[in-house]
């Protein structure tokens, strides 16, 4: 098996990722209420497979006891940007959206 921090890069710190954290103590709507698995986004490996995603991350988080329960991938495709009048292209990608059991943290609460 791979070094687990070759497959999980890092962690994918974004708004739309604190949104998703943050579901669990969503108690809008009923559809809102069904959600109560802690999630988190991470950037992993290109050719990591969703096995090797959720062992890497109990791996990671051993001391923390965590259990992951699914992983869902997304391949970001590499988009044209225009910079100060120049084209670039933005980075391909992989991200994981992990979602643990119920009552699971991996961030400490302050």
């Amino acid at each position: 098996m791979k070094n687990p921090y070759e497959i999980v890069k890092a962690r994918r710190v974004t708004e739309k990722s604190r949104v998703l954290e943050n579901l669990q103590n969503a108690t809008g709507s009923l559809s809102l209420n069904r959600c109560k698995t802690p999630k988190a986004v991470f950037e992993v490996d290109m050719k990591a497979n969703k096995a090797q995603i959720k062992e890497a991350i109990e791996e990671i988080y051993a001391e923390k006891k965590v259990k992951v329960v699914s992983v869902n991938t997304i391949t970001m495709p590499v988009k044209w940007r225009k910079v100060r009048g120049h084209m670039g292209k933005t980075a391909r990608l992989k991200k994981a959206v992990v979602s643990f059991r119920p009552g699971d943290a991996i961030d400490e609460k302050a």
